[in-house]
């Protein structure tokens, strides 16, 4: 296996045409998402400072690219150079991985752990430490990697992350309503009488540009107005998320990866959906709802229209993504968990300065641990 360093933007999207395979149908590791985020967040990270492309590519001995890593390289001044995938940060991109053919998972994670191990020179950029979130702890190319780098020397820390949450859809709605609690499906099949059968609540797909202009719109919309109610900021306050998904959904539509729905109520809009199409899961990325409409219960009339749409259109999956809120286990969906994984380099320094950190964050667990005991105490007292 060869590994080749890419450092600039066009040598990165000449291999544009070989990342679906890559991708293996995961809409968060394609050229779409990951190119997109390159070219609103590549040019500083979350706090300003530099950011460079340190993608490695792997090749067989054919010359034939068998996998890949879509990483950049941040500069931190208590970290050094720290490496981490493309599409990280706040755009909250989930199952990201380092991206490998069916088949070649092993010898693209060792060939990865050897080049990385290896002294820095020209074509060895130096790095300090790799700090890898939104891995799936099933994922097997990246925990491979992880392994390999552990074998070799590199000090390691880990922890969980945040949960993603996935429904597995079986062949009919019937059956799905079949495993929900009996209230539950009691409250679906009443909404369906009242709302859905008699017109009132209407369904509306996203299908040309000028669809998605006007459903991004009224996402962001109802999006902002619920987080508002809340006491919270909300997503699209932010000018470069909002500015990434405009991007980024006209090329996914344009790849049929997308799925804008919108739910009408008597002529207005109370809900929409932002969902990602893989390659047999759907994965519902962001919604709004409308707070004068909870009455009627608009989250729970999108959750019926796009679950019921997945179902009828054959996906295996339902995922909800990250987070531990309450009602996606009301839906019968099961946490998927994650890993959130720190690896430094061999080099004495980078250990020294790890096992620092490493002992920094458990004092601060402590100290905080310790807090909630003695709140808990007050309380009781």
């Amino acid at each position: 296996m060869e590994v080749e360093c890419i450092t600039g933007w066009d040598e990165l999207a000449g291999l544009a045409p070989y990342w679906t395979a890559l991708a293996r149908g995961v809409p968060f590791r394609s050229w779409s998402w990951l190119g997109a985020w390159w070219r609103l967040y590549g040019h500083a990270d979350d706090h300003g400072g530099p950011r460079r492309l340190f993608a490695l590519a792997v090749y067989d001995r054919d010359q034939t690219l068998v996998g890949l890593a879509p990483w950049c390289l941040d500069s931190s001044a208590r970290q050094g150079n720290v490496v981490r995938f493309l599409g990280s940060g706040n755009v909250c991109s989930d199952y990201l991985s380092i991206l490998s053919l069916p088949d070649h998972e092993a010898e693209v994670a060792d060939a990865l752990a050897d080049w990385l191990c290896q002294e820095p020179c020209a074509e060895n950029p130096p790095w300090n430490v790799l700090m890898l979130s939104g891995v799936d702890a099933g994922d097997r190319v990246t925990c491979r990697f992880i392994e390999q780098m552990i074998a070799r020397g590199s000090l390691a820390w880990s922890q969980p992350g945040p949960n993603c949450w996935r429904i597995d859809l079986p062949p009919s709605w019937d059956d799905y309503l079949a495993s929900l609690s009996k209230s539950h499906r009691k409250q679906v099949r009443r909404l369906e009488r009242r709302l859905f059968a008699t017109g009132r609540a209407v369904v509306r797909i996203g299908s040309d540009p000028a669809d998605l202009d006007r459903g991004l719109a009224t996402l962001g919309e109802l999006h902002q107005r619920r987080r508002g109610g809340l006491g919270q900021r909300g997503r699209f306050a932010d000018d470069r998320f909002a500015d990434f998904h405009q991007q980024v959904a006209r090329q996914l539509l344009a790849d049929r990866l997308l799925r804008l729905a919108q739910v009408d109520l008597d002529g207005r809009p109370v809900a929409a959906e932002y969902q990602v199409l893989g390659q047999d899961v759907v994965y519902a990325y962001q919604s709004g709802i409308d707070p004068a409409a909870l009455d009627f219960e608009p989250g729970r009339l999108a959750m019926i229209a796009t679950l019921r749409m997945a179902i009828e259109q054959g996906y295996r999956a339902f995922d909800l993504l990250r987070g531990d809120e309450p009602y996606k286990a009301h839906w019968r969906a099961h946490p998927r968990p994650s890993l959130q994984v720190s690896l430094w380099s061999t080099r004495a320094a980078d250990r020294f300065r790890g096992g620092a950190w490493r002992a920094g964050l458990q004092v601060r667990h402590w100290l905080r641990a310790g807090w909630k005991r003695a709140a808990a105490l007050a309380q009781v007292v």
